[in-house]
């Protein structure tokens, strides 16, 4: 039978705090009892509470003396403080029970006054700090108090969403490394990338090195986004989800009122003349010119030379547009070609059809929309740009042709709709540089799968994130929906404050709110689906409430801000107090970690890995620099 330090009684118990009185003045933080160093009754520490044979597991929230000789505040009776006045009193809150060498939370036992107190043994804390001995673990560190081992169920904390928080150099991006690396080092990493994908979205460059998550170069894919040089890899995203009304009306920043419902209408009919298959682009924009040609006064005035200026901006080819060139304005009714009546090789335009009035040599008939000489024709020059472009300049082409046939018949004022393509033709030029339009991109993504946007512009790391994250959790959705899970994704976002920051709701951002609904609805109805989602970030209070609130497992490391803490205090039920108070003060690389897989929250000390093999996120020395 194992001895413990008997170190006082319980003397006041008001629900789970009690206060304990204790025998002697034993200030020692540590104390060595029969071979074996136990923490001593200082806060955070844990204290067993004996009730027959019920061990009750209790931590240390506060202390303090009691004067027990001097009672009457009168100075001829003044023995404050004298060897023999006072006594030590602790509080504690019961944390659990110990019951057949299982550790449970329960309210099934409660203290008692009269109950003795002992320091927790080896064997005591053991029990605490271990899971089920069948239950799968991975190690994460060792207690700051006890320095005992911590573990967490793999099952119990990966199967969740986590928040790993902390200030700048407090260690969260070893901590959110260390924790993955150990998943893909256990027992389980064969099955682990055969049955899982983890999705580390990456602005700072951080986790790019090549030895991090245990190397893996075989299940691991870096995609490096460049904005900014020559060299980029390239985001593969499936036509469904880019071709999005939605998400292109906020990448556009498109006006609700007046543009949205033009891009709505055009994209609508992009996706279904792009699912036709064989399609012949040339002959349906060329319909445009024909209606516009036969409608006459209907149309607006200067219809024909816009369409005209946006097929010479597609369609390189001079020889082609040779005749058109000399339409230049629009009389009674009619385009007037002025200039050279010699229209060399002109016989596939002037073929049928009366268009404009003839007064002299110099006016000729015009049809646009002859397809009797590939060699010659607007039509087949057009179709074969479009055929060898790429997805994401097809949709260019397409807006345009679309807004001259919306603004020739007045549907749409060409005030409202001008600006917005101004913003058209630069983000799409961003993205033709860093998205790659598949149609099936299930080979194409590995089983971890890094987006270094250090060196992208703003544009694409506000759109990626929402892209990627929307993409795959629809799919995970749709294949799991109404089955079983037996695939999951993991969905990691360091520095999360940078695009789920709640506050540009209040100032009419769309783009942010759209955003939001995206990840709010992943945080909320995710976990269902085997969709989990893993936050990082040394701001805690930009990010939504609603996702804070979501989250059921953190890793706290050192945050000193108030409206950070203010904002954990509210999120997090399972940390009380005392231990709250701690975490200002925790030092470099120590956390609190508590949450749904924790049966008490674990002052844990999380070790870094090697130099080569963690985040580059150390702090920068000056005096190397300048030695």
């Amino acid at each position: 039978m194992i001895k413990t330090k008997k170190l006082g009684v319980i003397v006041a118990v008001d629900g789970q705090i009690s206060n304990v009185g204790m025998y002697e003045m034993t200030n020692d933080a540590d104390l060595i009892w029969f071979g074996d160093i136990l923490t001593g009754p200082k806060i955070g520490a844990f204290l067993t509470i004996n009730q027959n044979d019920i061990k009750i597991i209790a931590s240390v929230i506060t202390e303090k003396v009691l004067d027990q000789q001097n009672t009457i505040k009168s100075t001829e009776f003044d023995n404050r403080y004298s060897k023999n006045s006072i006594n030590r009193v602790i509080q504690i809150k019961t944390r659990g029970v110990i019951i057949n060498k299982q550790f449970e939370v329960t309210s099934s036992f409660v203290p008692m006054i009269g109950n003795e107190i002992t320091l927790t043994t080896q064997e005591e804390l053991k029990i605490i700090y271990s899971i089920k001995h069948d239950e799968p673990v991975i190690h994460i560190g060792y207690s700051i108090l006890e320095n005992q081992p911590v573990q967490l169920s793999i099952n119990n904390f990966f199967a969740s969403h986590i928040g790993i928080f902390g200030n700048t150099g407090s260690g969260k991006s070893n901590t959110l490394h260390k924790l993955y690396l150990e998943l893909f080092k256990s027992d389980f990493k064969d099955k682990i990338f055969e049955k899982s994908q983890f999705f580390i979205v990456d602005f700072n460059g951080e986790y790019t090195g090549k030895d991090l998550f245990n190397g893996n170069f075989n299940k691991k894919k870096v995609f490096n986004i460049n904005t900014r040089g020559d060299k980029t890899d390239k985001i593969f995203v499936t036509k469904k989800y880019f071709f999005d009304a939605d998400i292109l009306s906020i990448l556009f920043d498109a006006r609700p009122a007046t543009q949205v419902p033009f891009l709505r209408n055009a994209i609508e009919t992009f996706n279904n003349i792009s699912n036709q298959g064989e399609f012949n682009f040339g002959t349906f924009v060329t319909g445009i010119v024909k209606k516009i040609l036969t409608t006459g006064n209907s149309t607006i005035q200067n219809s024909l030379q816009e369409w005209t200026n946006t097929a010479k901006k597609f369609v390189n080819n001079p020889q082609i547009f040779n005749n058109i060139d000399q339409i230049t304005r629009y009389e009674n009714g009619h385009y007037k070609i002025i200039g050279s009546t010699q229209f060399t090789g002109s016989d596939a335009f002037i073929s049928t059809g009366t268009v404009a009035a003839v007064s002299s040599q110099k006016w000729k008939y015009l049809n646009l929309i002859s397809n009797e000489n590939s060699n010659h024709d607007i039509p087949s020059a057009i179709n074969e740009q479009w055929n060898k472009s790429s997805e994401i300049n097809k949709l260019n082409m397409f807006l345009y042709f679309q807004r001259i046939h919306s603004i020739a018949w007045g549907k749409i004022n060409p005030e409202h709709i001008n600006p917005l393509f101004s913003r058209i033709e630069s983000s799409l030029k961003s993205l033709e540089e860093i998205i790659e339009i598949k149609d099936n991109i299930s080979s194409d993504y590995r089983a971890i799968n890094i987006f270094n946007l250090v060196h992208a512009n703003q544009e694409i790391t506000r759109l990626v994130p929402m892209l990627i994250s929307k993409m795959f959790y629809d799919g995970q959705k749709a294949m799991v929906s109404g089955k079983s899970v037996t695939q999951t994704k993991h969905l990691i976002i360091d520095e999360a404050h940078n695009i789920l920051n709640a506050e540009h709701k209040s100032i009419g951002d769309d783009w942010q709110d759209y955003r939001m609904a995206v990840f709010e609805e992943i945080i909320k109805e995710g976990r269902k689906f085997g969709f989990y989602l893993t936050l990082s970030s040394q701001r805690p209070a930009d990010i939504s409430p609603t996702v804070m609130s979501q989250i059921h497992n953190y890793i706290i490391h050192r945050l000193v801000n108030e409206k950070d803490l203010r904002m954990l205090e509210n999120t997090m039920p399972t940390l009380d107090k005392s231990s709250y108070q701690i975490i200002p003060s925790l030092g470099k690389g120590e956390a609190i970690i508590t949450g749904n897989a924790m049966q008490v929250p674990v002052f844990v000390r999380i070790p870094k890995e090697g130099k080569n093999s963690r985040p580059n996120s150390d702090d920068v020395k000056l005096t190397d620099i300048w030695n």
